[in-house]
């Protein structure tokens, strides 16, 4: 990945669930951690949150995302819901943020989430509990994220961003990789911006196919 911070001024970091590469390893989780949350809630109450958890993964739909947020409870019941769903993933060391941080973005998003534990998750996802369902919605994701990971013909992922507090700007994606046996895969970059964010993680997706 160092030719994609050198032509993109961007850091990056990369992670499969065995071994990570780049110059970062974990950050906010922003948006992808609707994955655990859409997750826990389906395991909660499936009819209700259905078209909710849909919304939420496909379109990264905030308030769809609350929804399922408050649908587990209080903030504390609903991270140790979600933190659950991680367990039993494979994810022994992510735990969930329970309070908002940060006014204006959810607590859940700015969970600390590394690289190589979200791609064991992903790897994971299809054998626990409601990760099927969330696996489904993850093939369908909007043409307007189908950046980076979504260049490549046949993964399923899902994609978070944000600002960093002061400068730079976080964008990444994790998910399972096509092949005879899928993988899980996961990339994280810090940019100027969300479209230079966007341009980096395609830029790494063609080196991912090379």
């Amino acid at each position: 990945m160092t030719q994609v911070e050198q032509q993109t001024g961007a850091k990056i970091g990369i992670a499969t669930s065995t071994e990570a590469a780049g110059s970062i390893s974990t950050g906010p989780a922003w948006s992808t951690a609707k994955v655990p949350v859409a997750i826990a809630a389906l395991r909660n109450n499936s009819a209700i949150t259905q078209s909710n958890m849909w919304a939420a993964i496909t379109a990264s739909d905030n308030q769809a995302a609350a929804s399922l947020w408050e649908s587990l409870g209080s903030p504390t019941t609903a991270a140790s819901a979600t933190d659950q769903v991680l367990r039993d993933g494979g994810d022994a060391t992510t735990h969930t943020q329970s309070q908002v941080l940060r006014p204006g973005f959810s607590a859940f998003g700015q969970t600390q989430w590394r690289l190589i534990d979200q791609a064991g998750f992903a790897e994971h996802m299809s054998t626990i509990a409601g990760g099927s369902d969330v696996l489904v919605a993850m093939s369908n994701i909007a043409a307007d994220q189908r950046y980076g990971l979504g260049t490549i013909p046949g993964a399923v992922f899902k994609g978070g961003w944000g600002p960093e507090p002061e400068n730079g700007y976080v964008v990444r994606q994790f998910g399972l990789m096509p092949g005879p046996k899928p993988y899980g895969i996961a990339v994280m970059v810090v940019a100027d911006n969300y479209q230079s964010g966007q341009y980096a993680l395609s830029l790494a997706a063609k080196y991912l196919q090379a």
